[in-house]
């Protein structure tokens, strides 16, 4: 399988349903089950990319339609496809990350804000003003590229959980269902995923206008 690009997307029969393809690819039509392969390529190859990295993406990538069409025969449309299909591409990319070597992280825990000893937000007009910042400067590629960095970074049990319910926008009752835990805990993590990406970008955002600009 390649890599997919942005064009791999565009594909015919975008009236009929994810799961009447795969009613008709489970009784053994394969064009149907390329016609999910089309619509879906470049979804997972990019969730790959986000839980994993990119170098291991188009390996996940085949891995996961192999392990979909393998399943085609249980798969009842009790939930959408496009769920059911991202929680295997999920467990793929958790079960890979498992057997490889344990990824270098950089703890992000000094981005989180602070507090003074009145339990008031410890940061400074400037600092605020950063923040205020960030959005902005978000649509710059060399910001795009440290926020990518601190995705990396990110410990795997937040990175999960903030990739699957902000990035790939899945409802906090499917990713809790997908990751096995309640979802209380999804919003904690996704809650702290933001506060650490969102202290790292601000100091990026900081050392850029002292720089005079990213490097």
């Amino acid at each position: 399988m390649t890599v997919p690009t942005p064009e791999d997307q565009a594909t015919p029969d975008q009236s009929q349903s994810d799961e009447s393809f795969a009613a008709r690819a489970a009784a053994g039509d394969a064009s149907s089950f390329a016609t999910l392969v089309d619509r879906y390529q470049h979804r997972v190859y990019r969730l790959a990319c986000r839980l994993t990295s990119e170098s291991d993406a188009a390996d996940i990538l085949q891995e996961t339609f192999m392990r979909a069409f393998r399943s085609l025969p249980w798969f009842r449309g009790e939930a959408r496809f496009g769920t059911w299909l991202y929680q295997i591409a999920t467990n793929v990319c958790l079960m890979h990350r498992r057997t490889q070597s344990r990824r270098p992280t950089e703890s992000l825990d000094r981005f989180l804000p602070g507090f003074d000893a009145d339990g008031r937000h410890d940061a400074t007009p400037e600092a605020l003003r950063v923040v205020c910042q960030v959005d902005e400067l978000l649509d710059r590629t060399a910001l795009a590229a440290r926020a990518h960095d601190g995705l990396a970074r990110l410990p795997d049990i937040y990175r999960d959980a903030f990739v699957l319910r902000d990035l790939e926008s899945m409802s906090t009752a499917d990713v809790a269902a997908l990751l096995g835990i309640e979802p209380a805990t999804v919003r904690q993590r996704v809650h702290r995923a933001r506060l650490m990406l969102r202290g790292f970008l601000q100091d990026a955002a900081g050392a850029s206008r002292s720089s005079g600009g990213f490097r």
